[in-house]
């Protein structure tokens, strides 16, 4: 890796990291908060075209309010979030990886294939640190699935859906919202899919508004092939954020909004439910059966953290020691390409959408 002014290797132990945050709106502003309170964080200031956004976000947490991404370098940073809009991620990204800077791009890491590759040859090119802000994988319920590393999952399911809010309205849903589910989903399974069907409907903009995907996996050593189903609407009248993993062993559903989930497992009642499939084959009456008795059911322990501190405890730890960040450029381009290849099958299956 190619070594820079603000390295993990030059970051003293007993030395504050020095952070900054482009873009102040939705998801920026907590950024902002969370560097300004980190113990082993100096919050160094804030970008923003809006004059008034970044003399807000100073005066509430400190550090100084910059017109460009060029003044933040002056006042010298170790390490910055881009929460931006997508399309100006990369205008950003190029400027501080070139000087060293580590990046906390947020989620999607670029608008399109093309500029999530470019994103990532920088990357390689300056030896810099790229994280991509795929949150999800730091909420407590997936933390809690994490656990459960002994299930092969065969059939996924996921659902992404809420009322229109208005943000992110450069983008379509997949790019806005799918895209979380689609990084999850390739961490799952471990690759990208291998085929793609999809469709989608474009209500308020020219951008997709409501999407479904179908994804098929390669075929295991077994033969067996993962298929995951993926849901996300911006027009919803309620908000739900659900996960469902079918494996041979084991079922996992999970409720991001009410932070809850179950793991349904056979295996503590292997004896019980070979018992039951021998009556299946005889042909007997097994209606007083009752099913519950034969499988182990446990609530899934979620724990409490906050989600975007615990990305941002683990962006400060790949700044200070320079490992490989957990969610890489690879991992935000993969995610970009699935996201792609889902929008040109909608297009393909008939949507009307630029």
């Amino acid at each position: 890796m190619m070594m820079s002014q603000s390295t993990a290797q030059e970051i003293k132990p007993n030395k504050k990291i020095r952070c900054g945050v482009i873009g102040t709106g939705r998801m920026g502003r907590h950024h902002v908060r969370n560097y300004a309170q980190h113990p082993d964080a100096e919050l160094i200031g804030v970008v923003d075209t809006n004059p008034e956004a970044r003399k807000t976000m100073t005066e509430e947490w400190g550090g100084r309010p910059f017109d460009t991404v060029e003044q933040l370098l002056d006042a010298g940073v170790d390490a910055v979030t881009i929460a931006t809009p997508t399309i100006h991620h990369r205008a950003a990204a190029e400027v501080l990886l070139a000087a060293g800077v580590a990046c906390l791009i947020e989620k999607p890491l670029a608008p399109d294939v093309a500029e999530a590759e470019a994103l990532v040859e920088a990357a390689k090119r300056y030896g810099s640190i790229l994280q991509v802000g795929h949150i999800v994988r730091y909420d407590p319920v997936m933390q809690a699935i994490r656990q459960f590393d002994d299930i092969t999952p065969r059939f996924i399911e996921m659902d992404r859906i809420s009322p229109m809010t208005f943000r992110s309205v450069d983008v379509g849903v997949v790019l806005d919202m799918m895209i979380h589910d689609l990084d999850l989903l390739m961490m799952l399974v471990g690759e990208e899919p291998e085929d793609v069907q999809a469709n989608a409907v474009s209500v308020l903009g020219e951008h997709e508004d409501v999407c479904n995907a179908r994804l098929t996996f390669s075929p295991d050593a077994q033969g067996v092939r993962c298929v995951a189903n993926v849901t996300a609407s911006r027009l919803a009248l309620k908000t739900e954020r659900k996960l469902r993993i079918i494996s041979e062993d084991a079922y996992v559903s999970a409720d991001f909004v009410e932070r809850k989930g179950t793991v349904v497992r056979k295996t503590a009642n292997e004896a019980q439910l070979a018992e039951v499939r021998e009556q299946l084959r005889a042909g007997k009456d097994l209606s007083q059966v009752n099913y519950l008795e034969l499988i182990q059911v446990d609530e899934l322990q979620v724990g409490d953290q906050e989600p975007l501190r615990a990305q941002i405890d683990d962006f400060l730890d790949c700044v200070r020691t320079g490992r490989r960040p957990r969610i890489n450029a690879e991992d935000g381009f993969a995610a970009v390409r699935t996201a792609e290849r889902i929008v040109e099958a909608a297009r393909a299956a008939g949507a009307r959408m630029v």
